[in-house]
């Protein structure tokens, strides 16, 4: 093409690097969102920074250099849990994938008896994602965050081929501090030790799928996803010493949980089934589902062992918190040399309460 250099064509007004802002309403993830180029740098600053905004993500760096809180190095000690989460559906009775996120790593520092501190998180989405569903579980997962004190400082964010990726995935890794002389693991379990539940069972996974079948109930079952961290500082404050195991029953419920307790401690342990609280709403759903509460995922409930002189206080701890309104003393720790789970029912019977065997409910968390 011939130019005219005495009468050169108007340069267009274009602001340098403009990039048009997101379409949240009506975009989707394309995979030039994952390639690390200008779309995906915008998909951050635009919809992720938002939602999780704290001064250490705004690093802007792979990382993030982060401030730890003064104790003996010689004693304290760090601690970090990684978990992915794959639920289906993303959005479900009382809580969604992103606080979710949250809630379960940090439940996973503080089963450690460990003060969580900070939160990463990688993101693995679908191409042809909508851009809305997306911020919604971000800001959800910013919400939760806040709300527990657990900021998240750094993270990643991958795009695959649609019909690859089902959505989203999310995996968090939570880092926190241990206080000198606390020791708190499956391994501590001790014949005699009184095993304590925060709460009701059954209700996160009986309101994920009900969601996803498109169950109707005469009451809303929503999930009991939330932060543990402040219930446990509780306990661990009013029974310094005496909690021996913390745990949260997610996968495999309460039933596969003390399982593995009791595998890692060499003991057994004996339950009272009338002891267990179970909302009757989610009682009722599992019985039309043909499914075992027992075994049911849980994401805002801990299993708490604890010495037999501390157990009344202990129990009273947990009630006196917001999350631990219906905490019950539901058994004890016994010897067994093989290990088993064994429960007394309500018409005066006994079973074995076994492991799972395979996925009872699967991509529940």
């Amino acid at each position: 093409m011939k130019v005219d250099h005495d009468n050169p064509p108007a340069k267009a007004t274009v602001k340098k690097n403009y990039t048009r802002p997101l379409d949240i309403k009506h975009g989707r993830i394309d995979m030039g969102h994952g390639a690390g180029g200008k779309a995906a740098a915008q998909l951050i600053e635009e919809l992720f920074l938002p939602a999780l905004d704290n001064p250490f993500l705004r690093q802007g760096d792979d990382g993030a250099a982060l401030p730890l809180p003064a104790f003996d190095p010689a004693e304290g000690r760090l601690v970090m849990a990684t978990d992915g989460h794959v639920v289906s559906p993303i959005f479900f009775p009382g809580g969604d994938l992103g606080c979710l996120s949250v809630h379960g790593t940090v439940n996973d520092v503080a089963m450690m008896g460990a003060t969580p501190l900070y939160l990463s998180a990688s993101f693995i989405i679908e191409e042809g994602f909508p851009l809305v569903d997306l911020q919604c579980i971000v800001q959800s997962m910013g919400r939760a965050a806040r709300e527990a004190g657990v900021p998240v400082v750094t993270g990643d964010t991958k795009v695959v081929e649609k019909g690859k990726g089902d959505g989203v995935f999310i995996s968090t890794t939570g880092v926190g501090v241990l206080a000198p002389g606390v020791s708190v693991s499956g391994r501590h379990a001790r014949a005699g030790d009184v095993v304590l539940l925060s709460g009701t069972i059954g209700d996160h996974g009986v309101a994920v799928l009900s969601q996803r079948e498109s169950l109707a109930f005469e009451t809303t079952i929503e999930s009991d996803t939330a932060a543990l961290h402040t219930l446990v500082a509780d306990l661990m404050a009013t029974v310094p010493g005496a909690v021996r195991v913390l745990r949260d029953p997610t996968r495999g419920g309460l039933a596969t949980t003390l399982n593995e307790i009791a595998r890692q401690s060499g003991v057994g342990m004996r339950l009272q089934e009338a002891a267990i609280p179970v909302k009757p709403q989610v009682d009722a759903a599992c019985e039309l589902l043909g499914l075992d509460p027992l075994y049911v995922a849980n994401e805002g409930k801990l299993i708490a062992i604890v010495a037999p002189e501390a157990a009344d206080a202990a129990l009273a701890a947990l009630r006196a918190h917001p999350l631990g309104q219906d905490a019950a003393r539901i058994g004890e720790v016994i010897t067994d040399p093989h290990h088993f789970v064994q429960m007394d029912t309500r018409f005066g019977g006994r079973r074995v309460v076994d492991w799972l065997s395979g996925e009872q409910l699967p991509r529940i968390c």
